[in-house]
C-alpha cells in the first residue's frame, strides 16, 4: 500500500498537483482527471493606488467575465507600490495614482514604455463622519479647532495625501491645521480614520468617498495640481499580452464608464 502511495503521489507531482498527508488517493486521482487536457485560466496580478479600490474591484470582475483572465489586486499608496516594483515585487501592471511615478520606473527600465496609457484624473472630497453631528460643508470650516483631527493619505508617498496638504496650504490653513493632521499610510486607511470616528473629518479620493459612515463634499480642483493617473505593464511580467489587455480595457469605453461612475474623469477630458 504504501508503494502505490507513493507511485500515486509522485503521478500527481507529474500532473502539477498536490496530496496532502491524509487526502487520500481518490481524491487525487480524481483531481488528475479534472486537470488533464485543462489548462489553468491566465491570470494577472495588478498593484494599484488605494483610491482604485472600488472601481477596479468592478473592473476586475468585468474584465475576466470578458476576457477569462483572472486579476488579483494589490491596493496601496502609489509610492509604496513603486518602490516594492523597485525591488523585484512580481506584478505584471502598475495602476498609479500619479504619472510620476510611472515616470520613475521608466527612467530606471522597469516598464514597458510603449503600454503607458493615462486612464483618469482623480478628484478630492472633504468627508465627514456622520456621528460627529458637524457640519462641515468647505475646505474653510477646517480652521475651527472644536473640530479635531483631520485624516489625510500621507503626503510623502501617496498622492491624494500630497494633493491634500496642497488644497489646505493654497486655502490658506496649512499652517493652522497641521497639528491636528493624522496621516494614513494610504487614501483608504486615512478615510477608515473618518468611518470608525478616529478622525471626524478629512480629505481622501473622491472614488472611495461614497461610504455609509460619511458624508462628503467635492473640494475645488482650482485649490491642488491635477491628480493625473496613468498605468503600465511590467517589463518583468511573464504575462505582457494578457497585461496589455487589462490596461488597454480600462483605457477602452467600458473600462471608462465604470470608471466614471465612481468619480473619475477620463482622459478625454484632459
Amino acid at each position: 500500500m504504501n508503494a502505490l502511495l507513493e507511485r500515486v503521489k509522485a503521478a500527481g507531482r507529474g500532473l502539477g498537483l498536490f496530496l496532502s498527508i491524509g487526502g487520500g488517493i481518490l481524491a487525487l486521482v480524481l483531481s488528475g482527471c479534472r486537470g488533464t487536457g485543462a489548462a489553468e485560466p491566465p491570470s494577472l496580478t495588478v498593484a494599484a493606488a488605494s483610491d482604485l479600490y472600488f472601481a477596479f474591484t468592478e473592473i476586475g470582475r468585468v474584465f475576466q467575465e470578458r476576457t477569462g483572465i483572472r486579476v488579483t489586486f494589490s491596493f496601496g499608496s502609489t509610492g509604496q507600490l513603486a518602490q516594492q516594483i523597485e525591488q523585484g515585487a512580481p506584478f505584471d501592471v502598475f495602476a498609479a495614482a500619479d504619472e510620476a511615478y510611472i515616470e520613475r520606473l521608466m527612467a530606471q527600465g522597469l516598464v514597458l514604455p510603449e503600454s503607458r496609457r493615462l486612464y483618469a484624473r482623480g478628484r478630492l472630497a472633504l468627508v465627514v463622519n456622520r456621528r460627529s453631528g458637524l457640519r462641515v460643508a468647505r475646505i474653510a470650516d477646517l480652521a475651527d479647532p472644536a473640530i479635531g483631527p483631520i485624516a489625510i493619505a500621507n503626503p510623502d508617498h501617496a498622492p491624494y495625501g500630497r494633493a491634500a496638504r496642497q488644497a489646505l496650504a493654497r486655502a490658506g490653513l496649512w499652517e493652522r491645521v497641521a497639528p491636528r493632521i493624522v496621516m494614513g499610510e494610504n487614501v483608504r486607511q486615512a478615510l477608515r480614520f473618518v468611518q470608525t470616528g478616529d478622525a471626524p473629518v478629512g480629505i481622501v479620493a473622491l472614488a472611495i468617498a461614497e461610504v455609509p459612515e460619511v458624508s462628503y463634499t467635492l473640494i475645488p480642483a482650482e485649490l491642488h495640481d491635477p491628480i493625473n493617473q496613468a498605468m503600465v505593464v511590467i517589463r518583468a511580467s511573464a504575462r505582457r499580452q494578457e497585461a496589455l489587455r487589462f490596461v488597454q480595457f480600462v483605457a477602452g469605453v467600458e473600462g471608462q464608464s465604470i470608471m466614471r461612475r465612481y468619480g473619475f474623469q477620463s482622459p478625454e477630458g484632459f
